[in-house]
């Protein structure tokens, strides 16, 4: 038996692949659950309730999938150009931090400083991924290594800049930045809950990536950059200005990511305020299989896993982490789905 590489991918598996990603994990994720004493069918049921059964659970996990869509655009965009940006977690933070400093006393009208905080924040997310692709590009330096290192960094940064200069005396002690102004807070997209109409500038990213990606001759040098580097440099793409290129906008959309939470939800910088954005975008670009339009779609999946498991484990005593377990399945099942995606069985 061998792997034969497919001269095309039929676009029934590029949809149900994902798909049965999925279901494989839920049914792996079953057993855990079982071990826990509940039928897992009870559990799945009470987490589809928790995350969609309300006007409230709707609102909260539309809240939680706005980040997830930025920060899964930015590994999408980067991974299809073979630049591994595992450092969406740091650029996120570097995003909201930049907004909060400037948000905080930015003296414009709000239809002004909004542009402005957000463009802060892509250029401080964009900035950061700039130096590791830098590093690779002119010493070979490994952007894995690089990327990961610079989260734990600039999350320490945070912190030493809200128990210091930027530290909010009216915080009754909680280690949290300076608020930004009210002018600057995101308008709500539904009346009295959370969700704020940065979803709504999260999927017009989502469509503008697509574009860029599909109908521009940079998205043509990305997707030849990724598919074969050797081929792309042969042909006259200049890899080093495109790699770059990719950086700038995957770095720019983990950073609007900080920022657009900054303004919609927490106001203020914490280093809590992110469960792991960053890291989830790779396993949401993954599940949408690099494609612009499918990390909506699987970063609402994401969400309602993650929103879900906390009424799951009210309603069950299963615990919530079984959330991060589903998650972390989901990522292992699609990386076996996409090899048999792009690979055929022959004997």
């Amino acid at each position: 038996m061998r792997l034969e590489r497919r001269a095309h991918v039929p676009l029934y598996l590029v949809i149900v692949a994902p798909i049965c990603a999925i279901f494989m994990a839920l049914f792996l994720a079953a057993g855990l659950i079982l071990a826990a004493g509940v039928n897992p069918l009870t559990a799945y049921a009470e987490m589809l309730i928790g995350a969609l059964g309300s006007r409230l659970s709707i609102t909260e996990m539309l809240t939680r999938a706005t980040p997830l869509i930025l920060t899964g655009l930015a590994a999408a965009v980067a991974f299809r150009a073979r630049l591994w940006n595992i450092g969406a977690e740091g650029q996120f933070f570097a995003g909201a931090l930049i907004t909060a400093a400037i948000g905080h006393s930015l003296g414009v009208p709000g239809w002004i400083g909004i542009p402005i905080l957000m463009g802060a924040g892509m250029i401080a997310g964009a900035l950061l991924l700039a130096g590791p692709a830098f590093l690779r590009l002119r010493f070979g330096v490994d952007e894995v290594v690089t990327t990961l290192l610079l989260n734990f960094i600039v999350i320490l940064f945070v912190g030493l800049m809200i128990e210091g200069p930027m530290r909010d005396p009216f915080a009754f002690g909680w280690p949290s930045s300076v608020p930004v102004d009210g002018a600057f807070r995101l308008p709500d997209l539904i009346p009295k809950s959370r969700l704020h109409i940065g979803l709504l500038f999260a999927i017009t990213a989502a469509g503008a990536v697509w574009v860029v990606l599909t109908h521009t001759v940079f998205g043509a040098e990305t997707r030849a950059a990724g598919l074969n580097a050797k081929a792309a440099a042969f042909a006259g793409i200049s890899l080093p200005r495109t790699i770059m290129s990719v950086a700038l906008l995957s770095g720019a959309l983990a950073g609007l990511a900080g920022a657009i939470e900054v303004m919609g939800v927490t106001a203020g910088v914490t280093t809590t305020m992110s469960p792991g954005f960053g890291y989830a975008g790779i396993i949401v670009a993954m599940l949408a299989a690099l494609h612009p339009a499918g990390v909506v779609a699987s970063a609402i999946f994401v969400a309602t896993v993650f929103v879900g498991a906390d009424a799951m484990s009210r309603a069950t005593g299963v615990p919530s982490f079984i959330a991060d377990v589903i998650v972390a399945l989901c990522l292992l099942t699609m990386i076996v789905a996409l090899l048999f995606t792009t690979y055929k069985v022959r004997r």
